[in-house]
């Protein structure tokens, strides 16, 4: 499956302009290039509802897939996820969502 990818902002001492975030893509999901200091913005904008936000993980034990890192948001407010390391994530680091109300950021500190 093709995965949306997230465009990755540099945090800097001066403040960076973070631009409009994406919003959650339900079917695709997405990715984002992870150097172990990489951070996800996470907006829930429904207001009524927790939704979901799942971090796959690249690693394996005994050749079987580890269970995703699965996370709840509560509605209207924001989460900031990471630093997601390497060994655990991988080079490409794959998120999906449960609901478009989802809306992501990613930031390299």
């Amino acid at each position: 499956m093709a995965r949306t990818v997230l465009a990755v902002v540099q945090a800097n001492r001066d403040g960076k302009d973070m631009g409009s975030p994406t919003v959650g893509d339900v079917t695709n999901g997405h990715v984002v290039a992870n150097d172990g200091r990489t951070g996800i913005l996470v907006k829930n904008t429904s207001a009524t509802d927790a939704r979901v936000i799942t971090f796959r993980l690249f690693k394996t034990v005994d050749g079987q897939s580890v269970v995703p890192r699965a996370e709840s948001v509560p509605m209207g407010l924001t989460y900031l996820f990471g630093p997601f390391g390497t060994d655990e994530y991988g080079a490409q680091l794959s998120i999906d969502v449960d609901h478009a109300e989802l809306t992501l950021q990613a930031v390299r500190v």
